[in-house]
């Protein structure tokens, strides 16, 4: 398979056409192999329009949702950002196109090793995954100037919105089961405003799923 000319449809056909148009974001979407990030035995899948079953319950963002959540995040290339939950690691070798530093969470061993030894063998030296608790953030290396989450969530922890810098910008989707929104979240002072940007489906981040209610 031609992964260059498939990544070149890619761009071309799911995202120009979708009104993403900024520079930045779409030069890095050519430039990051994202067969790479695929198992092997998916790696003729890696360029569909759709969420990426990788196994395990993970999977990688349908390319044109994370194009629209990184537009909304406006990341600057002197930017610190927090991605969290991002599994093979695909999200962070985008993001590290565009900041200046990526902490890419991880709470799985085995993710975090293979989305390590990815970025290493791209060169990407600018990114670091570290292992923890997904919803409790990374707080070690706050604040950020861009969350990021790689995956839905039930809601967005208040924890969470507090590792943003003032002025920092967290871009997610909120939604359980079925139609989710993209959201972004913007820090002013020690007040958080949120903004809906479009509808989509996207599957959960571990321990960011609804929690049950106590019913009598």
């Amino acid at each position: 398979m031609d992964y260059t000319a498939a990544r070149h449809n890619m761009v071309e056909n799911q995202i120009r056409t979708n009104r993403v148009i900024d520079p930045a974001v779409v030069a890095a979407l050519s430039e990051v192999p994202r067969e790479v990030f695929v198992p092997k035995a998916m790696r003729g899948f890696a360029y569909v329009d759709e969420d990426l079953d990788v196994g395990g319950g993970r999977f990688i963002l349908e390319p044109l949702t994370l194009a629209r959540l990184l537009i909304a995040a406006d990341i600057r290339p002197t930017d610190v950002v927090l991605n969290i939950g991002d599994a093979t690691g695909y999200a962070t070798a985008v993001v590290s196109k565009l900041a200046q530093t990526v902490v890419a969470l991880e709470s799985n061993a085995d993710w975090a090793g293979r989305a390590t030894q990815s970025l290493s063998d791209l060169g990407v030296d600018n990114a670091a995954v570290v292992r923890g608790a997904l919803e409790q953030g990374y707080a070690a290396q706050a604040p950020y100037d861009v969350i990021l989450l790689s995956g839905a969530a039930a809601e967005i922890p208040a924890a969470l919105c507090r590792q943003l810098a003032d002025g920092g910008r967290l871009a997610g989707v909120v939604g359980g089961s079925g139609v989710g929104k993209g959201v972004l979240v913007v820090r002013v002072g020690d007040t958080f405003g949120r903004r809906v940007l479009f509808d989509v489906v996207t599957p959960s981040l571990p321990g960011f799923q609804a929690k049950p209610k106590f019913v009598f």
